[in-house]
């Protein structure tokens, strides 16, 4: 095996990313990629994202009141679609044709900026997708860093709508950029093993559950891009969750990753993800008796789904690695046997996925450490990846206690207060309009009616005036 310092590491796989691409023949059935508010399409790593001005792509679009907003500031160094917005004055949708029945990923794309129109900063508005509440009175979008949120949603339809609600006091709502891509077979597995303090075992039925995915962390490799991700997904560098250093070190290697029938695939995780690690390794005949431990915040009332992605690229032989798994304190696996797991082969691909409840510590927190199997002189512990997604609530929601038919109805009778004012005002038209008719008539009347013919000696007369002889 072939082990390489980070600044080679990184040079290799930069100059080898054509090769890791061509092993990719992942190709989804539905792929729409949406600059929002751009009147041009625009390219990001190789992507066409369509305008949603253009003929095609505005049939997607259903909205009473939007406009499109272009940055006059561009940003320098950020994707072209973060340089323009669809703005949302009323409750609006984008709607997909879906033609492959399954687990879609929808990611959405904002990045606040000021214009002499609008500034979007200002926003604030919820995100419904087929019956979820993905997003809840979102706000505080960065005027400097984009913000990317992205969901794993099943659907069973014909159709997928994407559904943009401004809240009363912002009067608007906003985004960037929308991708809405049907997801590897694959990717959602169906159970996972459920900890907690009570009891443990699996729970099945997850394939159909939504998840917002919030983290996908590189264990002790460099960031990885859409670029080199055939499912085009971004894997940040694990150092910000990365409690300690001592006791652990990175290994990689630039040997090809092996992916085996039902298990791991590349479309499940990169060759990039797998091929760099943090390892726990023993340099004589004593364990080592440390821990390595990444953390995450969580929020207390939600389920989580954690993936660890495990790939020995750093044994010299199988069978010597065996380590203890924790999660969120819970004793996940004790003397994890890798060499079994990946059926006897090295540099195998191979994950497991584990549902824990946020508690309200509001902290996830993994660990790997030694075993009392663990080996003098060997790999006592080896964690390549991890990802960690959040299940909706009872009320289908990922971001508060509303559920879609509340929002829904709060829009709705927002539009029905209004109703009684333009009754009464419809009513004060009528009347008035009653009135001047009604005057109108007088007026006509008296304009037509014959005046009588008096003589002017007898109007005299009756004031009293007498008349005076010459």
């Amino acid at each position: 095996m072939e082990f390489l310092n980070p600044i080679l590491f990184v040079l290799i796989l930069s100059s080898s990313t054509i090769p890791i691409l061509s092993f990719s023949h992942f190709s989804p059935t539905d792929h729409y990629l949406i600059d929002c508010g751009s009147t041009l399409k625009s390219t990001v790593d190789h992507r066409i994202f369509l305008s949603d001005s253009s003929s095609s792509s505005s049939l997607f679009l259903s909205s009473p009141r939007s406009f499109s907003l272009t940055n006059q500031h561009p940003y320098q160094g950020l994707p072209p679609f973060y340089n323009s917005a669809r703005v949302f004055e009323m409750p609006s949708k984008y709607e997909f044709q879906i033609k492959d029945e399954g687990t879609h990923m929808v990611r959405l794309h904002f990045q606040a900026f000021t214009s002499s129109d609008l500034d979007l900063i200002r926003a604030r508005f919820h995100v419904l997708v087929n019956g979820y509440v993905v997003l809840s009175n979102f706000s505080g979008v960065s005027a400097v860093n984009p913000r990317i949120k992205e969901f794993l949603i099943w659907v069973g339809t014909e159709t997928l709508e994407i559904t943009f609600v401004p809240v009363k006091k912002s009067k608007f709502a906003f985004v960037n950029a929308i991708e809405v891509i049907s997801a590897p077979k694959d990717l959602v597995a169906d159970s996972a093993k459920y900890l907690s303090y009570e009891h443990s075992g699996n729970v099945d039925g997850l394939s159909k559950e939504g998840r917002e995915v919030l983290y996908r962390v590189n264990v002790g490799g460099p960031k990885v891009t859409p670029f080199n991700d055939s499912f085009w997904r971004t894997w940040v560098p694990d150092d910000e969750h990365f409690e300690s250093n001592n006791g652990s070190k990175k290994v990689y290697t630039t040997g090809r990753i092996k992916y085996q029938e039902g298990g791991a695939s590349r479309e499940v995780c990169p060759d990039n993800v797998y091929n760099s690690a943090r390892v726990i390794k023993s340099t004589n005949s004593s364990i080592p008796n440390t821990n390595m431990t990444w953390t995450f915040p969580a929020i207390n009332g939600y389920n989580y789904i954690v993936r660890l992605h495990f790939c020995d690229i750093a044994s010299i032989s199988i069978g010597f690695l065996f380590f203890n798994i924790y999660v969120n304190g819970h004793m996940a696996y004790e003397n994890f046997d890798l060499s079994t797991a990946a059926n006897w082969e090295l540099s195998t691909a191979f994950y497991l996925d584990f549902m824990v409840s946020g508690d309200q510590q509001g902290v996830l927190r993994i660990s790997i450490g030694s075993s009392n199997q663990s080996v003098p002189y060997a790999i006592d512990g080896l964690l390549n990846g991890i990802e960690i997604m959040k299940l909706n609530n009872s009320l289908g929601s990922f971001d508060g206690n509303l559920s879609t038919e509340m929002i829904l109805k709060r829009c709705q009778g927002n539009t029905i207060n209004l109703v009684p004012y333009i009754v009464i005002l419809c009513l004060v038209v009528i009347v008035s309009l009653m009135l001047r008719q009604k005057v109108i008539r007088r007026e006509d009347s008296f304009s037509w009616s014959k005046l009588p013919v008096v003589d002017s000696w007898k109007v005299k007369s009756n004031m009293g005036m007498g008349i005076v002889n010459s």
